[in-house]
């Protein structure tokens, strides 16, 4: 029997083939690089200050206590001696095997051959000693403000993770194995994926994280049937179909947050939150935000309460000849929520009758994960990009956020993409992700200085619309649910800002999973659960340590909750009004806009 050739490995005509197309695309890429128009150095590293601060805290350190500097270092070098000699022992037996691996598991090193061939073992067991050595060193620092240090774990971790074997072709099994396989046709995909993402950002690398040919707005995704009713430069108010024959008389207004899309709210039908509410009897309206040009670099929370908010509810009032409506806002939106209804108070306006919070943040003494970006180097930067572009572009907070998690949305995905050359994903939520907006200039600066970094909301209280806003002010019925591992809006951190509003009827709920799954989180999955405990004076830990566990979506809770509070039945509205006719239908155009890069 004989064997083809080509059924013995790879084809070497071929490949050598394909070797010399990546030279040629190698050019184009160097081509796409010189175009490349680099952003601020202060929004992509922290200051140098702060790498001196680190380096002479870890020489005081070892001034003081040298035994225990050596301590670790020995340790650090026994350890990869160890290996190097347990690797070269097996070797001279003539055993091709990696040496005993005690290193913990990561989900980066699944392929076998991480486990099994020696070099791939050699190199992950190396990595994973040096990494265990600087966290350990980071940790141990003493002499910095807990802010620095923190900021310090978070730039030390990013270089580990940058470092990783698996992130470089030459020292990565999946890619070796998978070039060989297509005899280098996944390099020359993957190359193709790397320029196209380049010159999507100018130059920019911003990792696609899904395949955005598989999805149009209104097409397979954002289809809840609706009209939109209202547009100013703000918004576009969207009225969803009903689906009962009757509805509560006092509608419900769901403001999403203006850094994405309203649509996660309504990706698809099974997991629909607007499509449930509609099914539980609400009138439902939703607003669309616009997705600003340089136009609106001096639109700022002003503009945001007043024609945004304040605008919103004064319009849904008037479409149902209600005095008042029923609240929903989500993330910032939730925050800028709280904002209106101090506002509001200050105003003697009752126009809504109970709000809910998603996710929202009003208190911001503990920044969380957001501490490294949120110290003045990199604010100044942000406000110089500000001044120069007028905008805060989406794809740096796009970048910003992915990095919090960089294995996962950064490293992972870029791997796939550029060394494999595989497609992105049809992954609704992931494209999503990526269809984010842009902050107009004065807007952002006034969120990053007056409500992150100064607090001003939760301490003393912040100057917008003419008045001095303050969270105490907060009186009507609140819901707030918030996400237990919620890594941007911490539910520790939601709960402090909750404590201190003023109403007497409150209900806090924590919800399984994360900052968009623990939210968009329907029945009809059966996936998360929730806690809840009356009592809201508790310190955090307390609360949770004493709440109950319901197994389920806090959908149908929160329902409970809300149409106490939203009157009796009355037939099914139509769309609109004589003052507010159809302008087209949903999901509108505002949703429709790109960012701009």
């Amino acid at each position: 029997m004989t064997t083809n050739e080509n059924d013995a490995g790879p084809n070497l005509e071929r490949l050598n083939e394909n070797l010399g197309k990546v030279e040629v695309l190698s050019r184009r890429l160097v081509e796409v690089m010189a175009r490349r128009k680099p952003l601020r150095p202060d929004l992509n590293s922290p200051e140098p200050e702060m790498f001196v601060h680190a380096a002479n805290a870890y020489w005081q350190e070892m001034i003081n206590n040298p035994g225990k500097v050596l301590e670790n270092q020995l340790e650090l070098w026994s350890k990869s001696v160890k290996h190097f000699v347990d690797a070269q022992h097996l070797l001279m037996k003539g055993q091709i095997a990696a040496p005993q691996d005690e290193t913990p598991s990561d989900k980066r090193f699944s392929n076998p051959m991480w486990q099994t061939h020696p070099y791939f073992n050699f190199l992950k067991q190396q990595y994973m000693l040096n990494a265990q050595a600087i966290e350990k060193a980071v940790e141990e620092l003493d002499g910095l403000e807990p802010k620095e240090k923190q900021r310090i774990e978070y730039f030390a971790q990013q270089i580990v993770d940058m470092m990783s074997p698996t992130n470089f072709l030459g020292t990565n099994p999946d890619v070796l194995e998978k070039a060989l396989e297509t005899d280098g046709q996944s390099l020359i995909d993957g190359l193709e994926n790397l320029i196209a993402d380049l010159e999507a950002n100018n130059g920019e690398l911003v990792v696609r994280l899904a395949d955005e040919s598989a999805f149009e707005i209104g097409g397979n995704i954002a289809t809840a049937p609706g009209k939109v009713v209202f547009r100013n430069r703000m918004f576009e108010l969207l009225q969803f179909s009903p689906t009962t024959e009757s509805v509560h008389e006092v509608p419900l207004l769901v403001f999403p947050p203006w850094i994405n899309k309203y649509y996660i709210l309504d990706l698809k039908e099974s997991n629909s939150y607007i499509r449930w509410c509609v099914d539980q009897g609400y009138t439902v309206f939703v607003v669309s935000w616009v997705n600003p040009d340089y136009s609106y670099a001096d639109v700022g929370m002003d503009e945001y309460i007043e024609e945004g908010f304040l605008t919103a509810i004064s319009e849904v009032k008037k479409i149902t000849k209600q005095k008042q409506i029923n609240a929903v806002g989500y993330c910032i939106a939730g925050t800028t929520l709280n904002l209106t209804l101090s506002l509001m108070k200050k105003r003697g306006d009752k126009s809504v009758k109970s709000a809910t919070f998603f996710t929202t943040l009003t208190d911001f003494s503990d920044q969380g994960e957001f501490t490294p970006f949120l110290s003045d180097d990199f604010i100044d930067g942000i406000d110089e990009e500000i001044d120069d572009k007028g905008l805060l572009r989406s794809f740096i907070m796009q970048r910003t956020f992915s990095f919090l998690r960089s294995n996962d949305l950064v490293y992972g995905p870029a791997i796939k993409s550029y060394m494999m050359g595989e497609t992105p994903p049809a992954f609704d939520l992931l494209y999503w992700n990526g269809d984010g907006s842009g902050l107009p200039g004065k807007m952002a600066h006034q969120y990053l200085r007056q409500l992150c970094q100064h607090n001003e909301f939760a301490e003393g209280g912040v100057e917008f619309c003419g008045e001095r806003l303050e969270l105490s002010d907060v009186d009507i019925p609140i819901c707030a649910v918030t996400c237990e591992t919620d890594h941007i809006a911490r539910w520790k951190d939601c709960y402090r800002g909750f404590q201190q509003a003023k109403s007497r009827s409150k209900t806090f709920i924590v919800s399984e999973s994360g900052h968009i799954a623990g939210i968009v989180n329907p029945p009809s999955k059966k996936k998360y659960g929730h806690y809840t405990n009356a009592d809201n004076k508790l310190a955090p830990d307390d609360w949770m340590e004493g709440a109950t566990f319901h197994e389920g979506s806090w959908w149908p809770r929160w329902d409970k909750w809300l149409s106490s509070r939203s009157g009796k039945q009355i037939p099914a509205r139509e769309f609109g009004d004589s003052e507010h006719p159809v302008l087209g239908d949903a999901p509108g155009d505002y949703v429709k806009a790109k960012a701009i890069r």
